[in-house]
């Protein structure tokens, strides 16, 4: 039976006090680079989706830190690449953004499957660099936010 994912999403902006934030370039797209993102699993709510999978592509335990839903959602059209990965005939997805306060930058063990490499980067150079333009409005909020 395949199990297709759900067609709900956490984008978790993962960022220090003073505006740095991580990205991940994505393993399966060298040159995409993204905040934590993920699909809600069945029966999770939303800040658990978002404590999962910042734990599953960081290492960094979510619940040990400031995680604050933004109550900002988007729906967007799933790109082409990777809609085999949703049932026949979803075309959207919703994505629900997150923040993650961290005191400081701290050490990141990326899951080599969905991601290359990271880095720390001032906001404006961060949402510059995202692939994604709902990742990078996000991140563009930041400063209201600090």
């Amino acid at each position: 039976m395949t199990r297709y994912k759900i067609p709900v999403s956490v984008l978790v902006v993962i960022h220090t006090a003073d505006g740095q934030v991580l990205l991940m370039e994505r393993a399966d797209v060298p040159g995409f680079w993204q905040s934590v993102t993920g699909s809600q699993d069945a029966g999770e709510t939303l800040e658990q989706t978002a404590i999962r999978e910042v734990r599953e592509e960081t290492g960094l335990d979510a619940t040990q830190s400031e995680l604050t839903a933004w109550d900002i959602s988007t729906r967007f059209e799933i790109y082409a690449r990777w809609r085999h990965r949703y049932a026949p005939g979803v075309t959207h997805n919703t994505e629900h953004v997150f923040g993650l306060k961290l005191p400081a930058p701290l050490p990141i063990t990326l899951a080599p499957r969905e991601h290359l490499r990271h880095v720390w980067l001032p906001w404006a150079d961060a949402a510059a660099r995202c692939f994604s333009p709902s990742n990078a409005a996000a991140i563009r909020l930041l400063p209201a936010r600090l």
